[in-house]
């Protein structure tokens, strides 16, 4: 890199993992190296509007208290900086903010729908502009959970049983509950940072549970509930993608990985490197390297696995294609093991996409 790279971060979004989204992009920014590049910010706001330049700046840097706290800034709230009323949006101004430069490419960093799922992407890839992490339809995929299982399981990577409901279809839970028992697992098909799962005990527990998801999207995952260990397998790389590290996850203040265990100060302990056998240890890796493979990722994923205590096997049950990317999250975690830092990463990630892309 002789010169430096114009970088356009973009992150926000019209997703539950709004702010989430914001914590990432601010470790992001903060440890990129500011001698390679020329940073530009750009925040999609809850309502949808773009901010560009110092208007995104001040979007994050007006919601710092709020940052990483689930549903914190209202839909009011985020609009605050945005000029352009609803009946004036057109395709031409949905848009505020100065750029003056030409962005060489662009790092988004969103989570959840219209970013992580391959919109955002298939809108990048109609402008001509490249950017990290993987293409659309590895987004897409990666996001609905039912489908990257089935793609999984066809690469011989063993997964869950679960059951999909369709919001306004008729279901029956006596039925849903013979076939898969409680507890079990109810979550939104297309969502992450564990937004909107619950565990469901009873049937009560379970109608409520699916009531919740469904106000997340339209689809939700019924799966198995498998007692015993979580694990997750950060993945790097293109052509010959490569394992960072395999992290056991030991929530403490919630029965699974919730989002309080997720993001509260205490909530979960990483064991990084993992404290099981080699062979455990390169059965997760081939499987989590399949996973990669097989959804067709670029750049860097996270793959969750369980183990059961029942079967002693590993199941697959979700994929990041664009991990947590705060300096305490699981991949910088599993980078550092790795030998590399936050910035080095990032650097990794940069180049890695240029090179991917032609630049």
């Amino acid at each position: 890199m002789n010169k430096k790279i114009n970088l356009a971060v973009i992150f926000g979004g019209k997703s539950g993992e709004h702010e989430v989204s914001l914590s990432s992009a601010r470790g992001v920014m903060k440890n990129l190296d500011k001698e390679k590049y020329n940073v530009i910010p750009i925040a999609i706001t809850k309502g949808g509007n773009w901010l560009i330049g110092n208007k995104g700046a001040e979007y994050m840097k007006m919601n710092e208290d709020k940052i990483g706290k689930e549903g914190a800034i209202s839909l009011d709230d985020s609009q605050k900086l945005v000029t352009i009323k609803d009946s004036e949006k057109s395709i031409s101004n949905y848009t505020e903010g100065e750029l003056k430069e030409k962005i060489d490419l662009v790092f988004p960093i969103l989570h959840g729908p219209y970013g992580e799922d391959g919109r955002l992407q298939g809108m990048l890839d109609m402008l001509g502009m490249p950017y990290v992490f993987s293409g659309v339809l590895a987004h897409a995929i990666g996001m609905n959970k039912p489908k990257a299982k089935i793609i999984a399981a066809k690469f011989g990577v063993p997964i869950p049983e679960d059951i999909v409901i369709n919001k306004g279809e008729n279901y029956n839970l006596d039925d849903i509950m013979e076939k898969l028992s409680l507890p079990m697992m109810v979550k939104p098909s297309e969502l992450g940072s564990s937004v909107g799962i619950s565990l469901a005990k009873t049937k009560e527990n379970l109608e409520k549970g699916i009531r919740d998801a469904f106000s997340h999207g339209d689809e939700v995952i019924l799966e198995q509930y498998i007692k015993g260990r979580e694990f997750t397998v950060t993945v790097m790389g293109n052509e010959d993608p490569k394992v960072l590290a395999v992290t056991e996850i030991i929530p403490l203040i919630s029965e699974f990985y919730d989002y309080k265990a997720k993001y509260e100060d205490g909530g979960s302990k990483h064991v990084c490197p993992a404290e099981i056998s080699k062979d455990d240890e390169e059965k997760l890796k081939s499987c989590a390297v399949s996973t990669f493979k097989s959804i067709g990722c670029n750049d860097l994923a996270r793959i969750d696995f369980l183990w059961s205590e029942k079967t002693h096997e590993y199941y697959f049950t979700d994929i990041n294609t664009i991990p947590g990317m705060t300096p305490t999250s699981l991949a910088p975690e599993a980078a550092k093991l790795a030998g590399m830092n936050f910035t080095e990463l990032l650097d990794k990630l940069i180049e890695g996409a240029m090179k991917r892309t032609g630049m």
